[in-house]
């Protein structure tokens, strides 16, 4: 399934595009223009594509490395009817429930569902007074995402106008207000106010700094559901590639940009690191925000993301995400756990603000052999779990860290939910703060881009639309919408109100890319 030098370089009379990155973002930008009638070469700079969605496999464990939890599942169901498919010729989505098994430090639980009635008698289990101020939240959650998912997810935020358009709704939904504060208004236990805030924390944010806009996730999920695609996310990964390939165009991995060329103004092309010069007429960058203005695009083309600016952004916490496989099965573990610890706003402040790496932690455990067993041998089960910490700003030598705070990790599950798992561990590896700077080159190390507050959202976050530089676009995490599948995929689609019409204006425009050799990497093993 390797490409050919010459299927990257062929001449021909489409306009060219060059997608940097094969994260969920760049893979749907892709498809989009392919349907738009362009030519296309995606690259990626690691063995093979996926980005966050990369997917190890050691011993006979099969791990996704970064998203999970799969909601409104209709942004992949587009991208495949692009492409004269359907969803479910290539995938198998299986729903989740509950969605989350929310475990209080005390050891009480509550199961998150889709379900309203379910989630009430939940909310009464730890106030039933919550019950009624619960269904208010909902509404509201309605209402935030019939604005803020349905009217502006899609919407390039290119201008001032786009945003002095929305804000007198913005302002009667309370958008100034954080999700903290939205949830704490209407219900009064500290359980149910944790269960109902801690979604930003999916998407990078913090709860108590997050503008009350991503409270719109809790009727996303009982809109849509909660998903898990059998064989993991990089079966997703996989599909979307072979979507691209079939549509005649090209995924070529262990090749890493070194920059983005600008020549009047315009996006020009890329030079690869080793030298070589890829030409195209469109430029679409799914690396992170931050990496693509600092990195890839020379000082003397930037007026907006200045390096100082840039420096000056707030960054979403990082993640320390541990994989490992047990030789025993964990029936008794739902699919996906949230383990909160004995301490909720000062845990965040020390993530967030303080920098620092607190002793005690709250977990997300993700155990996909609960729904797919192939992903592990049989009798045995795989799981990765994630602790929020603080990224590289903090003084944390990750080094000497790593195997102490995967011990306090393994300790606390051994002692609460996973009796003898120490005992039990037949595989394991760990992802930290200093891979996502080193292997997903993220600034910071932070795991989602720039922090989701309200100044750093909408047109204030880096737009889909380079403000500096003509046929250079951003896809994914660190641009408009912003983290989580939902949001990226929302990312590639914001392209089709952008994109210039075919031909291009400019001459050039349907000249072949120059004759790139290049040398494809091994792109599916692990998808």
């Amino acid at each position: 399934m390797n490409a050919s030098p010459a299927s990257v370089s062929s001449k021909s009379d489409q306009p060219h595009a060059v997608v940097i990155g094969s994260g969920f973002g760049g893979l749907a930008a892709a498809i989009r223009l392919g349907a738009r009638g362009w030519r296309v070469t995606v690259l990626e700079r690691r063995d093979q594509p996926g980005g966050r969605a990369y997917v190890y496999r050691q011993d006979g464990f099969t791990f996704d490395g970064g998203p999970t939890v799969i909601t409104a599942p209709f942004l992949f169901e587009e991208l495949w009817e692009l492409c004269g498919k359907k969803l479910s010729d290539d995938i198998d989505l299986r729903p989740v429930a509950p969605f989350y098994r929310i475990r209080f430090n005390d050891g009480q639980t509550f199961d998150y569902t889709g379900d309203g009635d379910a989630m009430r008698e939940q909310v009464a289990k730890f106030n039933p007074d919550d019950v009624e101020g619960y269904d208010r939240f909902y509404e509201m959650s309605r209402k935030i995402f019939e604005v803020g998912f349905e009217r502006l997810s899609f919407e390039p935020f290119s201008s001032w106008w786009d945003m002095a358009k929305i804000a007198p709704d913005m302002v009667k939904l309370k958008s100034y207000r954080t999700v903290w504060g939205l949830v704490a208004s209407y219900v009064k236990s500290h359980e149910v106010r944790q269960v109902l805030s801690f979604h930003p924390l999916l998407v990078g944010g913090n709860p108590f700094e997050t503008t009350s806009i991503y409270s719109l996730i809790c009727h996303l999920e009982r809109k849509w559901g909660v998903w898990f695609p059998m064989g993991g996310t990089g079966s997703l990964v996989k599909g979307l590639v072979g979507l691209i390939e079939g549509q005649g165009n090209t995924v070529v991995t262990g090749q890493t940009v070194e920059e983005i060329r600008v020549e009047d103004g315009k996006a020009v092309g890329v030079t690869m690191e080793d030298g070589r010069e890829i030409d195209a007429d469109l430029v679409v960058s799914n690396a992170d925000s931050a990496w693509t203005y600092k990195k890839l695009i020379n000082a003397k083309h930037r007026k907006r993301w200045t390096d100082e600016k840039v420096d000056k952004a707030r960054f979403s916490m990082s993640l320390f995400v541990w994989y490992f496989g047990t030789d025993k099965k964990y029936d008794d573990v739902a699919h996906h756990t949230i383990m909160l610890g004995p301490r909720y706003k000062p845990l965040l402040t020390d993530i967030f603000k303080n920098k620092t790496l607190s002793e005690d932690f709250s977990l997300y455990l993700h155990r996909p052999t609960a729904t797919d067993p192939s992903l592990a041998p049989d009798g045995c089960d795989g799981f990765y779990v994630l602790s929020p910490v603080p990224h590289l700003d903090a003084d944390v030598d990750w080094e000497v860290e790593t195997e102490r705070y995967r011990k306090k990790i393994e300790a606390h599950l051994e002692s609460t939910i996973m009796p003898g798992l120490s005992e039990s561990i037949v595989t394991s590896r760990c992802l930290t703060p200093q891979g996502f700077r080193d292997d997903l080159l993220s600034v910071k190390g932070a795991a989602f881009g720039m922090e989701p507050v309200l100044l750093q959202s909408a047109y204030f976050r880096p737009h889909n639309v380079c403000e500096d530089i003509e046929n250079l676009f951003l896809v994914g995490a660190g641009t408009h919408p912003g983290a989580g599948v939902p949001g990226v995929l929302s990312s590639a689609k914001v392209l089709e109100r952008v994109l210039p019409e075919l031909p291009l204006s400019r001459p050039e425009a349907l000249s072949a890319p120059a004759d790139t050799k290049l040398t494809p990497g091994k792109k599916h093993d692990a998808a």
